[in-house]
């Protein structure tokens, strides 16, 4: 495709061609999975095409030779629109053997009470964000989480990108379509995303009614509470503040709801081997999937985000967890918070599937790094590391424009010179 920005995602899903007959790349509405897949099939059946759709569903259901005799790889855009789809795929795949065959879209879980099989070693589920700052070029690149991970990589790199247009990029997002808008445009875009999901997007999920307000006010809640550990009581009673009333049944609910539509990202808490008993806590810390619906939902702008450096703080926080989640992803790793007891914090613990690990800390100012520095020495010296292993490296990352490797040993890497 003409124009086609290239993902970090685009090496991943290749790889899932050689080795299983389907790939589903799953993620939010207009993160760029269309694009993508597009890009590598030879078929596209897109079944919410206005003039189409409905033909291209009528057709699997009557006459799927049709559509599976077709060159492949063959896409089946947005295919939990005709869930049928999927056992399809996954037959034909029993009977062909065949590798690489398929692609698979989907922007939701399928609806409740579709009858699949689970599709184990014939499709493989992959989960798309919207970009990174390494994928749209305000990030460098120059210091590679992989090559810090491995050990051959000398810490240097410099950025040209300042805290007025950290504070544009959070409000921005990070959806393919937003990236030559004016913030103006991009937070008109991101509003009107809103309104799609929590007036239709939310009821075409499974058929059921959810009231638009409520949800509304949910997002807005998260938003104010992001890269927090706040509990789904502190958020209930945000709610409430705003006028909205809502129980706990129908609370989990929506925040389920949102999960199904990838809104909802929250992290997980880490929870590692210690050399002394001390209690981990085990809330997960709220994120939502791309910092310019947080905004949109809390109403931030780039001004208001200068001044407040509070919550511009805690945004900045979620736009290092979006990139560092999607980074990690590439190279088989996790993302994780740690928090105990003692209050003592960690924000991001990225674990390699080898068991590889590294703690990192988000600040947004340089006058915090010595702080945050102590801080990543002083979790270290708690880890049990006869058990755990030595972490592959400490990093504070930061919205400052140089990268370096302190006398201590913990790196400074501003968020705009790395990469996966």
């Amino acid at each position: 495709m003409n124009n086609y920005i290239k993902r970090l995602v685009d090496d991943e899903i290749q790889k899932n061609l050689k080795v299983f007959g389907g790939v589903l790349v799953e993620g939010m509405k207009y993160c760029g999975k269309s694009t993508t897949c597009k890009n590598l099939a030879k078929t596209i059946i897109e079944f919410q095409d206005p003039k189409m759709g409905r033909t291209y569903a009528s057709l699997v259901k009557t006459d799927p030779n049709y559509y599976f005799s077709k060159e492949k790889p063959i896409l089946f855009d947005e295919w939990q629109e005709v869930p049928e789809v999927w056992d399809m795929v996954r037959s034909d795949v029993d009977k062909t053997s065949s590798k690489g065959a398929y692609l698979l879209t989907g922007s939701s879980a399928p609806k409740e009470g579709a009858t699949m099989h689970s599709g184990i070693g014939r499709i493989n589920k992959i989960k798309m964000s919207t970009m990174t700052l390494f994928e749209t070029g305000e990030s460098t690149g120059e210091v590679s989480l992989k090559e810090l991970f491995d050990g051959t990589l000398p810490v240097r790199g410099e950025s040209n990108v300042g805290i007025q247009k950290l504070a544009e990029i959070i409000v921005r997002g990070g959806f393919p379509d937003s990236l030559d808008y004016t913030e103006e445009e991009a937070v008109m875009a991101n509003k009107g995303y809103i309104k799609l999901l929590v007036n239709e997007d939310v009821r075409k999920l499974d058929g059921v009614r959810r009231d638009p307000d409520k949800m509304q006010t949910l997002l807005k809640s998260y938003a104010r509470n992001i890269s927090t550990t706040a509990s789904d009581a502190t958020i209930k009673k945000d709610m409430e503040a705003e006028g909205i009333s809502i129980d706990d049944k129908t609370f989990l609910d929506y925040v389920n709801t949102l999960q199904k539509l990838f809104i909802v990202d929250n992290v997980k808490a880490w929870n590692p081997k210690l050399r002394s008993k001390t209690a981990i806590r085990t809330a997960d810390k709220k994120e939502l999937a791309d910092t310019g619906i947080a905004s949109a939902a809390l109403g931030v702008t780039s001004k208001k985000l200068i001044n407040d450096i509070n919550t511009f703080g805690f945004f900045f926080e979620a736009l290092c967890m979006h990139n560092l989640r999607i980074y990690a992803g590439s190279i088989d790793g996790t993302i994780y918070h740690y928090r105990d007891k003692t209050d003592l914090e960690v924000d991001a613990i990225i674990n390699l599937d080898d068991d590889r690990w590294a703690a990192i800390e988000i600040k947004l100012g340089v006058d915090e790094i010595d702080e945050a520095a102590e801080n990543l020495i002083k979790f270290k010296n708690k880890i049990d590391t006869d058990k755990k292993g030595e972490p592959a490296f400490l990093m504070i990352l930061y919205g400052g424009r140089i990268a370096y490797k302190r006398e201590d040993g913990v790196l400074v890497v501003p968020i705009t010179c790395l990469k996966n």
